[in-house]
C-alpha cells in the first residue's frame, strides 16, 4: 500500500491527466451497471429500481420462448462474424497499400477519401442505399436494364442483404479501422525494411515477411475486443437500410433490432434489459475463451 501512495505521489500529474477518462468511464459505463437489476424486476419508472416489483426470469421469457429468437440469434452472430473477419482483412490491406505509396500528398489525399464515408451517418447511407438499390428507378437496375438484363428486387430479396450490408459496412467503417494500423506500420524500425532489402527482397516479400508479422498483434487484439460485440447487432445500421422490411428479416433481423420492435410495441423496459444482459454476458465469455485460445498459442498476443 505504501509503494501504491509514493507511485500516486510521484506521478500525481499524470495521474491527474487520466482524471477526466476514469470519470467519464465511472459516471458512463460503471455506475449504469447498477442497472442490471431492473432485467429481474417489473420495472416502473414511477416506483423506481428499489419499489418495482422482483420477477425472476420471467423477463427473458419473450425472447426464448418467441419462435423467432434463434434466427435473430443466428443472424447477429453471422453478420458480425462477417462484418469482423473481412473488416479486418480490409483494413490491413488497405493500411498495407497506403504505407507502400511514396508520394505523400497523393497518400494523405488517399487517407482522407477513405476515412470521409466514416461520418456520414446510416440514414443518409440508406438513401444513397434507395438511390442504387431501387427496383424501379436505382442506378444498378437502370444498367443491367438498358444491357436487357432482369432487375433484381432488392427490397424483396432477404438472401442478397448479407452481402450488400457487408459491402456497406466495410466502405463506411474501412478509413476509420486502418488508423490503428497505419500508426503500427508506422511503428516498424525502417532499419528492418533496408537490410530485407540489402538481401535482395522486394517490395511483395518485405510487406509478406515483416509488415504482415508485425501487424499480427494488433490484429489479434482488435479481434478479441470485436468478439466482445459479436452479439450486438449494428442497429444503427440495420434499421436505418432495412426499417420494418418484413420480407428482409430472414437474413438481417438481428437481436437489437427484434428487441427494439418489441420495446416499441410493449414498451417494456425490463425486457430490453434482460435481453441487453444477455447480450453482455454471451459476449463476455466469449471474450474470455477467445482469449484463452489466444494466449495459448501466443502470450504476447492476448487481451489479458
Amino acid at each position: 500500500m505504501q509503494s501504491f501512495w509514493n507511485e500516486l505521489v510521484k506521478n500525481k500529474y499524470l495521474y491527474l491527466l487520466t482524471l477526466p477518462a476514469l470519470l467519464y468511464f465511472i459516471v458512463f459505463s460503471y455506475l449504469p451497471m447498477f442497472g442490471i437489476v431492473i432485467a429481474f424486476q417489473d420495472f416502473s419508472p414511477i416506483k423506481g429500481i428499489a419499489g418495482s416489483e422482483f420477477v425472476g426470469w420471467r423477463n427473458f421469457d419473450f425472447f426464448f420462448t418467441s419462435s423467432d429468437w434463434l434466427t435473430v440469434t443466428f443472424n447477429t452472430i453471422y453478420l458480425n462474424a462477417l462484418f469482423i473477419v473481412l473488416g479486418l482483412i480490409a483494413q490491413i490491406a488497405f493500411a498495407v497499400m497506403i504505407s507502400e505509396m511514396f508520394n505523400k500528398t497523393f497518400k494523405k489525399a488517399i487517407q482522407s477519401l477513405t476515412l470521409l464515408p466514416y461520418f456520414i451517418s446510416w440514414p443518409v447511407v440508406s438513401m444513397f442505399s434507395i438511390a442504387f438499390f431501387s427496383t424501379d428507378e436505382g442506378l444498378i437496375n437502370y444498367v443491367l436494364k438498358s444491357f436487357g438484363a432482369e432487375a433484381i428486387n432488392f427490397y424483396q430479396d432477404p438472401s442478397v442483404w448479407p452481402a450488400l450490408l457487408v459491402m456497406l459496412k466495410i466502405w463506411k467503417g474501412t478509413g476509420y479501422g486502418i488508423v490503428i494500423y497505419l500508426a503500427t506500420i508506422a511503428s516498424i524500425d525502417q532499419e528492418i525494411y533496408e537490410s530485407a532489402r540489402m538481401d535482395g527482397a522486394n517490395r511483395y516479400q518485405a510487406i509478406r515477411h515483416i509488415t504482415l508479422p508485425m501487424l499480427t498483434n494488433t490484429t489479434i487484439l482488435l479481434f478479441i475486443l470485436a468478439v466482445g460485440r459479436i452479439f450486438f447487432g449494428d442497429f444503427g445500421m440495420i434499421y436505418a437500410l432495412i426499417g420494418d422490411n418484413t420480407l428482409l428479416y430472414p437474413t438481417t433481423d438481428v437481436i437489437d433490432t427484434y428487441v427494439y420492435r418489441a420495446l416499441r410495441s410493449y414498451g417494456d423496459m425490463s425486457m430490453s434489459s434482460a435481453i441487453g444482459l444477455y447480450q453482455s454476458v454471451v459476449g463476455f465469455i466469449l471474450v474470455v475463451i477467445t482469449n484463452g485460445l489466444v494466449r495459448k498459442w501466443n502470450k504476447d498476443a492476448s487481451l489479458f
